[in-house]
């Protein structure tokens, strides 16, 4: 259409979303279909959150609120970095916005120009190198691969920079493959980009709380402080508070990038909703009992679809340390020929096949910047997973 901006030409659906489309059309159809497709927790939200919410709006906490966020919320992240991830902020260099992508999508709006370089880790989270095209910027892409456990290398990473670079985004714990990268792997990566210093950071730590086991969960500017002042932390409460819907992200950096930001966030959102960051305030200042119960489940999960994964004929599954994600290998799938007969020459028609023959929605891992691999979303329930798993084994092995 000739009225359409030349930007969306730049820019590609989300795979993620029409995978999770196509799997509701089946199940509209009838088919018993289970969906790994989506980066959601299956957890409600606790009820201490539920209830400040209510308590807002009997207070009648409706209007309008200041652009950045109400004061309460943002001295709230000033404790939650403190606390949690030892980075001291003021209030004024915290943002709250309508979710994580909000908040980066106008940390690039506000500084990137045309030719400006963005390095993006593939695999990478669908989202993204799209925005960073729609902001007039140029994805660099780098890859993580299977055998560095999908973990950038410094190597790697030294190997991309270039003058025109500007940012590059860092996502520990990782959508889609579930790395995450230590104190020492990640003072690696810190230590390359302290000889750029051109370049800034922006990190996506929205899966902080979800790790496994012994790992300790580090973000860069509390590795390397000489990094603080072109570090943008991003953070939010969908993941670990169960809070999707409430749509908050927020993100603490340099005053100058934090008042560019607030300016665009003006004139497009202003302020986010004034009920769901009253329910952040909680969720921040409030008890945090759940994170145990959440991480026990989650662990259980990633244990239980990992081994059946790996007893399933083609695929290779690595371990990840965090998020709620595996990303297998089905490379020993392509060529070969499914049930209806189709050959599988891609990730995407392995994924395809899955859903036509066994009704179970995955990600491939082409949408993600890296394959021949496919993402699959454990936070669902036990038996769902099983089930799932058996499914998954069943196609695998009427592969031919």
């Amino acid at each position: 259409m000739a009225f359409l901006a030349d930007a969306l030409s730049r820019v590609k659906t989300s795979a993620t979303i029409a995978i999770t489309q196509k799997a509701r059309d089946l199940k509209a159809e009838g088919r018993d279909v289970i969906s790994l497709s989506v980066g959601e927790p299956d957890f409600d939200t606790p009820e201490n959150i539920k209830e400040a919410a209510i308590a807002a709006i009997r207070r009648g906490e409706t209007k309008y609120t200041p652009v950045a966020g109400i004061p309460q919320l943002r001295e709230a992240i000033v404790g939650k970095f403190k606390r949690e991830n030892d980075l001291e902020y003021k209030a004024n260099q915290v943002i709250v916005g309508t979710g994580g992508k909000h908040v980066i999508y106008n940390a690039l709006l506000a500084t990137l120009n045309p030719g400006d370089e963005v390095i993006c880790v593939a695999p990478y989270w669908v989202s993204y190198p799209e925005m960073v095209a729609l902001c007039g910027g140029t994805p660099v892409i780098v890859s993580a691969f299977q055998e560095n456990e999908f973990k950038l290398q410094p190597e790697d990473l030294e190997r991309v920079i270039t003058p025109r670079t500007k940012w590059i985004i860092m996502n520990s714990p990782s959508n889609p493959s579930g790395a995450a990268y230590s104190w020492d792997e990640m003072k690696k990566l810190t230590d390359v980009l302290m000889r750029h210093p051109h370049v800034w950071i922006l990190t996506d730590d929205m899966y902080e709380h979800l790790t496994y086991g012994d790992f300790k969960f580090v973000t860069p500017a509390q590795v390397e402080p000489n990094l603080y002042h072109r570090t943008l932390t991003m953070n939010g409460v969908s993941k670990a508070y169960a809070m999707t819907g409430w749509r908050i992200g927020y993100a603490a950096g340099p005053i100058e990038l934090i008042k560019a930001m607030d300016m665009v966030q003006g004139q497009q959102t202003s302020g986010t909703s004034s009920i769901s960051q009253w329910a952040a305030v909680e969720a921040l200042n409030g008890t945090q009992a759940h994170l145990k119960v959440f991480k026990k489940a989650f662990e259980a999960r990633r244990d239980l679809i990992v081994s059946m994964l790996n007893q399933t004929n083609f695929l290779e599954c690595p371990k990840p340390e965090g998020a709620f994600y595996v990303y297998p290998s089905c490379a020993a799938a392509i060529g070969k020929t499914a049930p209806s007969g189709k050959v599988i020459a891609t990730d995407e028609d392995f994924v395809s096949e899955l859903l036509a023959t066994e009704a179970v929605a995955a990600v491939h891992g082409s949408a993600f910047g890296l394959g021949p691999n496919f993402r699959i979303s454990y936070a669902t329930s036990d038996a769902n997973l099983e089930e799932a798993g058996k499914r998954i084994q069943r196609f695998c092995a009427n592969l031919r």
